[in-house]
């Protein structure tokens, strides 16, 4: 082979878990061996069928097909800010304060590349996402867990934030309602984040794609007051409308952020298909039932989710929200993995080990709410069947 090498930032960041896990629970299901998967949260209920249509309707015209604006066409920016009046309360200005993204994922390398200079400081939650930490780090930020605590219902602990030096500090990632951990945001959290946020001159990233799943009230970090100054908000269509395949989020500001988040994206991509954003945009139009539907299958599952985590000895906090169910594993396993791989290899069922989200979750596990509930049955009674 040809003497090459990749490039140096490679060494810094692993293949992402699941891209690694999922090949081995595919080849173990190549193996005949039916692996029940509870480990990433990628929805399986389908979009609203109205949506669908307007899809399959805008697909088959001739004068659709070219590129789109990079900014995204105007249907599905107010679109957007509609939504955002009606459940959020939040008053966006469709034309500059919002900017349509291929996904909510590819935000964090926008923003990232938008706001921070290699070995300027990014602050990450541990537990936490970890592509807050892997893109970070492959853009030469210097990266910085913050602690979120159990006893501090798995919020940031300000006392210990006001502690660090936050002088290089750019960027404060956050996600509530939190994944893994299902902790959900009040106002008075997201009062003390923009207030730290306006006192150490730091822009705070709030990641918001859970507020609908098993929530009755949803919330923004935009609804308070000056939040729009130093706050960035990232949404997504993959989790509360069931189109985690589709590609659809959004980021929202005020114009300048905007504004500059929208020249590092113009240069990478470009605008998403037309019959796409029209049929998203159909979407968003959903009332109160479309969620409450899904929120009657998601507790349906949470509850059996529950049984497996009591089957497994461990102990989980009933007051979660979102797709996943975070649970402490039994105090005499050694490590997480312990049982992780034990289910995997002899149940025949996928979940998730807390570690790859932080030091903080290396005791805990985080089991998926999506799967059917016939497929959580049955990996309840696999459980059993070892344990």
């Amino acid at each position: 082979m040809c003497p090459i090498k990749p490039a140096d930032r490679l060494s810094s960041v692993q293949e992402y878990y699941f891209s690694r896990k999922l090949k081995e629970v595919a080849q173990m299901n190549a193996d005949g061996l039916d692996v029940i998967s509870l480990g990433i949260g990628s929805p399986d209920l389908p979009p609203s069928q109205e949506m669908r249509k307007v899809m399959c309707e805008e697909t088959m015209k001739a004068d659709v097909h070219g590129y789109q604006p990079y900014v995204g066409i105007p249907e599905l920016r107010n679109a957007f800010s509609q939504w955002y009046q009606k459940w959020y309360g939040v008053d966006l200005d469709p034309a500059t304060e919002i900017q349509p993204l291929i996904g909510s994922k590819e935000g964090i390398l926008h923003i990232t590349l938008a706001f921070v200079n290699p070995s300027e400081t990014v602050l990450v939650p541990d537990p936490g996402y970890p592509t807050y930490t892997s893109l970070s780090t492959l853009l030469g930020a210097n990266v910085v867990s913050y602690n979120l605590k159990p006893e501090l219902g798995w919020y940031p602990d300000f006392e210990e934030l006001e502690k660090m030096d936050l002088s290089h500090v750019k960027l404060m990632w956050t996600n509530y309602p939190q994944m893994p951990t299902g902790a959900n945001a009040t106002p008075e959290l997201y009062e003390k984040l923009v207030a730290f946020a306006q006192k150490h001159n730091i822009v705070i990233v709030n990641d918001n794609p859970y507020s609908f799943i098993l929530n009755k009230t949803p919330l923004s970090i935009l609804s308070v007051k000056g939040a729009k100054d130093c706050c960035i908000e990232l949404n997504s269509m993959s989790k509360a409308h069931n189109m985690p395949g589709w590609r659809v989020g959004m980021v929202a500001s005020n114009a300048q952020f905007i504004q500059w988040i929208l020249k590092v994206k113009s240069n990478i991509d470009s605008g998403t298909f037309r019959p796409m954003q029209l049929a998203s945009a159909k979407a968003l139009e959903a009332e109160r039932d479309w969620y409450e539907g899904n929120n009657a299958v998601y507790a349906q599952r949470r509850h059996l989710a529950g049984e497996i985590m009591k089957t497994l000895g461990c102990t989980y906090n009933e007051d979660q929200v979102g797709m996943f169910l975070w649970g402490e594993i039994p105090s005499e396993l050694n490590n997480v993995e312990e049982l992780t791989e034990k289910i995997l290899h002899q149940a025949r069922v996928f979940i998730t080990p807390g570690f790859i989200f932080g030091n903080n979750g290396k005791r805990y596990i985080r089991l998926s709410l999506c799967c059917k509930e016939e497929k959580l049955a049955e990996a309840l009674q696999r459980i059993k069947s070892v344990m």
